[in-house]
């Protein structure tokens, strides 16, 4: 009975110490198991809060000033070309459809990981499709039948866009129709785009994403919006051509990885209607001219703005093993790639 007693105070105790400490915006931490007492937590789960605060161990509490609203996400898919401008093979000895189903099922398995988000982020999922065939169409449809969140499937308006396309790049070399397609596609991204709210992620049928990489980039956007007091561009991916050339760069923690600040990427990355509107012109360049490289008109808006990329990767650019565009480094392929198979 006086063991209860003595419990019972030492409870009490603790409550009002915790009580005391958050009025002055402070947390417990018992270092003996790394918990943060009065929300029954871990110090290495998710201590942040969506549009309010983001909280990792030791650092402290980072108070969220720009709050996500809404996210939609663009897949755009072509899963009837095998490699856009490359005759290699890719990783898995695969058809480039088993590749798009693939990576359109990460992204839905990740959209469920981190579905608690969504109670106040509104989200929708557009996918614009050219000449993948009607059995991947049915797959797309069977994998998002009976979702939580609203989809579109657009067929792309290839004539319409590739009427304004040059027809030699500028390393003086014939547009090829499988490029041609890709620029048609990007166009057609951009100008949905202008009617999203908030948040849009560009990406491309070939990403397969790991199962925290929405939940990560949201939280990491929220954060790092709000420390710099402006918009920026997330890429979900640690490619290896960054590591080629030695550059200055800062590394950031996120909400549960390390990001690095890097002045190219490629067409796969999310930002904000905000950025969209700004560099719009910018952007639609890569619909009309094949640069070299491609992506150069998004580099130069990486002049001014900060984008960031994770280590280690969110998502894997499934390209040829060999590609330096490609397979990030000291990743596990296989499971990767085994976790997200599509089974009817």
């Amino acid at each position: 009975m006086k063991q209860l007693k003595i419990k019972k105070k030492k409870s009490f105790l603790k409550k009002l110490l915790i009580q005391i400490n958050r009025l002055f915006g402070f947390e417990i931490i018992d270092q003996s198991n790394y918990s943060v007492e009065g929300i029954e937590k871990y110090g290495y789960e998710n201590l942040s809060i969506i549009g309010e605060q983001s909280t990792t161990l030791p650092l402290g509490e980072f108070k969220i000033s720009r709050k996500v609203n809404s996210l939609h996400i663009i897949f755009r898919s072509c899963a009837s070309v095998k490699m856009l401008s490359q005759s290699k093979e890719r990783v898995f000895s695969e058809e480039k459809q088993e590749y798009s189903i693939r990576s359109l099922n990460s992204i839905v398995k990740s959209l469920n990981h981190s579905k608690h988000l969504f109670n106040t982020i509104s989200l929708k999922l557009t996918i614009i499709d050219h000449e993948s065939s009607k059995d991947v169409i049915e797959k797309y449809k069977k994998i998002l039948n009976n979702q939580f969140f609203n989809f579109d499937i657009k067929k792309l308006e290839f004539e319409k866009y590739k009427t304004i396309i040059n027809n030699i790049n500028q390393a003086n070399k014939k547009v090829s129709e499988n490029q041609k397609s890709n620029m048609s596609n990007i166009g057609q991204s951009l100008d949905l785009s202008l009617n999203s709210d908030d948040l849009i992620y560009f990406v491309e049928d070939d990403y397969v994403h790991k199962i925290n990489s929405i939940e990560e980039m949201i939280y990491t956007y929220e954060k790092f919006s709000s420390l710099i007091n402006n918009e920026l561009f997330l890429c979900p991916t640690d490619y290896p051509y960054l590591y080629i050339n030695p550059t200055k760069t800062n590394v950031l923690f996120g909400n549960k990885s390390h990001w690095r600040r890097v002045d190219q990427t490629l067409c796969t990355f999310l930002t904000s209607k905000k950025m969209i509107e700004k560099y719009f012109d910018n952007l639609k360049l890569m619909t009309t001219i094949e640069h070299v490289p491609f992506e150069k008109p998004l580099h130069d808006i990486f002049i001014n703005e900060y984008c960031f990329s994770p280590i280690p990767s969110l998502a894997i650019h499934f390209t040829n093993i060999n590609s330096i565009y490609g397979i990030s480094p000291n990743e596990n392929l296989n499971n990767l790639w085994s976790e997200n198979e599509f089974i009817e």
